[in-house]
């Protein structure tokens, strides 16, 4: 997931304003799960859970991303496709329900975990992480294939 992140920065690196700070936001968080998650390179604790604030920190990070996604990304893309041609309208309104999924995901697991403790026991945590993983993975290859005909379209919105 961040050698994806970090390929879709380098190729659409100052096309839009907007899409630079949201690959910059997709980039943190994507870090941070990677931290919560013990995966490599932040794997020194693995057999630990993290710490309350950390999760409490991430699902504010998930939160934000999802939200910009859909407030000040999405919905302006959505509307140049429409306007710009039927292909581009076709594939936006196919992949916009799919990204929608991936985003119940993502406040499901905000949800269970925004206001977690230390005393809090979270014996689902590992699980609901791993599907948290799964979805963020998904929802990647859809952005990247909406912001990929976007561009080869030029259809970015100005905002």
């Amino acid at each position: 997931m961040l050698r994806r992140n970090k390929e879709a920065k380098q190729q659409w690196a100052g096309l839009h304003s907007a899409l630079d700070r949201w690959l910059d936001e997709r980039q943190d968080l994507l870090v941070r799960y990677f931290k919560l998650a013990g995966l490599p390179p932040y794997d020194q604790n693995r057999e630990q859970l993290p710490s309350a604030a950390d999760i409490r920190e991430f699902c504010e990070i998930l939160v934000d991303y999802v939200s910009a996604g859909h407030f000040e990304l999405y919905d302006h893309i959505l509307e140049e496709a429409k306007a710009h041609n039927q292909h581009t309208d076709a594939l936006s309104q196919r992949v916009y329900p799919l990204i929608a999924v991936t985003t119940e995901v993502a406040l499901r697991f905000n949800d269970d975990y925004a206001e977690v403790t230390e005393q809090d026991s979270l014996p689902k945590f590992t699980q609901d992480l791993s599907n948290l993983g799964e979805a963020l993975q998904n929802r990647l290859e859809l952005e990247d294939q909406l912001i990929a005909l976007l561009a080869s379209h030029e259809v970015l919105p100005e905002v």
